[in-house]
């Protein structure tokens, strides 16, 4: 990834946009939508959140005004960007009987040429590990990997965490260090308002070819790094902010912790946390046929670790109560995903934290671990 050495004056993002969709994709960027930040096909600059922030704690998301032009001064998305590359829901097969045989018909997943505007550092390294569990083995989800190929990654440093932010305690941003097409850096300053810009592939440095760039100065330079360095001290001197290092260790030797159970006591096992987070990746699937029993389908929808059918097999289910299930989801995202993909399962978006009806946080719970270990 080349540096942002070049600048894009504000007035001027439309034209990244339509250069954008000019090549033929589709941008999928934040927009405000039934009161939150959600990610939704851009056509303008217009369609963008300009001038709104995000109040983010424990349970608890708010739209708020700000008195800037910003962009992009809010956090993260209710969604992630993983409802563009694993489907929520999408046909696997169909089958239809004809004259006593049984004939499948092919299901043609056609994946668009899309451009994700607006991802943040944590969110890179979120698709970076669902590139692993999805395309890094010897079985990948053919689905994932052509929608993945078509996607065109524009980033844009965090400049706003969220108070339920700790990407810091992950190694995960606040600055963008993973490889992108695009990379932006809003700057608003006393009397300008720009973008700091680099390409990290050849297709970003096409596109910077059809934009009225300057040379970034000095000065614009140190206000850019002021600007993410201000994002990476409000995490650090929050009360979220952890050593992750020993996590894995830490949740091994508490595997029969009596936290899981107090956690139990207010875990809804509603599985909001699982389906905000931007790498859980869990799926089931469905057949159904018709009353004829000459049509028949298989579907493949998201689901989640904290539901009870997930884990049934024959006899009933692996983990048939909340503690064991919230002890699985914990303990796979910050323990045994190392062994599993070498790397955590958590990315530090603080996502699962905001959409909790009931606040959990587990920054607390790690907390609540080491203090429990204290002789």
């Amino acid at each position: 990834m080349t540096a942002q050495d070049c600048v894009l004056r504000a007035e001027d993002l439309e034209l990244l946009i339509q250069a954008i969709r000019a090549r033929g994709h589709q941008v999928i960027g934040p927009t405000v939508k039934d009161g939150a930040i959600t990610y939704g096909e851009i056509h303008t600059s217009a369609d963008l959140p300009q001038g709104w922030s995000d109040q983010q704690e424990k349970g608890h998301y708010r739209l708020v005004r700000n008195d800037t032009p910003a962009y992009f001064a809010y956090a993260v998305g209710a969604g992630a960007w993983k409802q563009f590359l694993q489907l929520p829901r999408r046909q696997v097969w169909q089958a239809r009987q004809s004259d006593g045989d049984l004939n499948f018909v092919e299901v043609i997943d056609v994946a668009p040429r899309v451009a994700f505007l607006g991802v943040r550092s944590c969110e890179l390294h979120a698709i970076e590990i669902q590139d692993r569990v999805f395309s890094g083995g010897s079985f990948q989800n053919e689905s994932y990997s052509e929608r993945r190929d078509n996607a065109l990654l524009i980033a844009v440093n965090c400049t706003a965490p969220a108070a339920t932010c700790f990407c810091t305690a992950m190694n995960t941003g606040p600055r963008v260090t993973l490889p992108a097409d695009l990379t932006m850096t809003e700057v608003i300053g006393a009397d300008e308002h720009y973008f700091l810009i680099g390409s990290g592939s050849q297709q970003g440095r096409d596109i910077l070819g059809d934009l009225p760039l300057a040379p970034a100065t000095e000065a614009q330079r140190n206000a850019e790094e002021s600007a993410v360095r201000g994002a990476a001290q409000k995490m650090e001197s929050g009360p979220r902010q952890f050593n992750s290092a020993d996590v894995k260790d830490l949740l091994y030797r508490n595997y029969d912790s009596p936290l899981w159970e107090q956690v139990a006591d207010r875990c809804l096992s509603c599985a909001n946390c699982t389906m905000a987070c931007p790498t859980c990746f869990c799926s089931t699937v469905e057949d159904s046929t018709d009353l004829s029993g000459e049509h028949a389908e298989r579907w493949e929808r998201w689901d989640s670790c904290f539901t009870g059918e997930f884990s049934y097999i024959s006899g009933g289910s692996v983990r048939p109560d909340t503690k064991s299930r919230y002890r699985q989801w914990m303990t796979h995202k910050l323990a045994t995903w190392h062994d599993q993909f070498g790397t955590s399962g958590c990315v530090g978006c603080g996502r699962c934290i905001t959409w909790c009806p009931v606040g959990i946080d587990f920054t607390e719970e790690i907390h609540t671990l080491r203090e429990m270990e204290k002789p």
